[in-house]
């Protein structure tokens, strides 16, 4: 086995040259990483920052890096500003249920694409990858015209409903995953006397764990930032999520935009994404490499 020159006294001279060729790569590419790391956190730390302001230190110009006098009762305040509460409590709800009803409905439709092979199989499954084209817009109208009729206007049931019949993405994905499950694991199955749905739920779904990791936090974070379904469907104001309550700060109610109080509302609204992706963080990236997300 041939072995690593390294560096020293008794080194060549054209290995200390190669040594120190490498070295100054790696230090200019640490600091690099630092530089780019320092500049993706910049609006973070901003919006931390401003967050603990007061309203006059607001309109200082030039801004300060840090706030003069620490102002925690920002974060009291929202909560009596706005029924911030109830929105949170309602993101979380509709947040929930739509993983559960996605992870639910993508996951029985991509194993049933992925295991199943009978004739128009592919026909149908082009045409579920064709939906993906469609524009919300396009579907909007008709939407609200059958959810109307349905009498589900100003309930959650419009924002929930409709993951527990999946997506045309979320399926695709976990198709992809179930495809590469080997056939013997289910040939062993039906030996054993397993029906199929019981194969899908004990077999195919405790491997699909990355996968399923993956789904769940692209819909809990499409679910949480939604602004416009809640707009079109919600008119309550104790049934307003929390993207509904947040654009009310820019709205005509309030003169000036109390920034402070939007930054300490983005700040909350961030950590339950932030809470899920230190959970899942390891699974998501298995997700990531194993079904070639891009």
């Amino acid at each position: 086995m041939s072995t690593i020159p390294t560096a020293g006294p008794g080194a060549t001279p054209s290995v200390n040259k190669r040594r120190r060729k490498i070295d100054a790569v790696s230090i200019a590419s640490f600091i690099a990483l630092v530089a780019t790391t320092f500049l993706m956190l910049l609006p973070l730390f901003f919006m931390v920052s401003t967050s603990l302001k007061s309203k006059k230190e607001l309109l200082k110009f030039p801004p300060t890096f840090l706030p003069e006098s620490w102002q925690w009762s920002n974060y009291r305040e929202i909560f009596d500003t706005l029924n911030f509460g109830q929105m949170y409590m309602n993101s979380l709800i509709i947040g929930i249920l739509t993983v559960v009803g996605t992870l639910f409905s993508s996951a029985l439709a991509g194993y049933g694409f992925a295991r199943y092979r009978g004739k128009g199989s592919n026909l149908w499954f082009m045409l579920m990858l064709s939906t993906m084209m469609l524009p919300y817009p396009a579907i909007m109208i008709p939407q609200f015209i059958l959810f109307s009729k349905l009498n589900w206007i100003d309930t959650f049931l419009p924002l929930i409903v409709p993951a527990f019949f999946g997506s045309a993405y979320n399926i695709f994905l976990l198709r992809q995953f179930f495809s590469t499950l080997p056939d013997e694991l289910f040939d062993a199955g039906r030996i054993d006397g397993c029906s199929e749905f019981r194969m899908w739920r004990q077999i195919a779904l405790p491997l699909s764990g990355p996968a399923l990791a993956t789904v769940a936090i692209f819909a809990f974070i499409y679910s949480w930032n939604d602004l416009l379904t809640p707009v079109l469907y919600l008119s309550s104001s104790d049934k307003f999520t929390l993207p509904v309550g947040m654009s009310s700060f820019t709205s005509s109610r309030f003169r000036i935009p109390p920034w402070h109080l939007l930054m300490v509302a983005s700040v909350l609204a961030m950590l339950p994404i932030v809470a899920l992706f230190a959970i899942a963080q390891k699974r998501f990236v298995e997700g990531i490499v194993l079904t070639g997300i891009k």
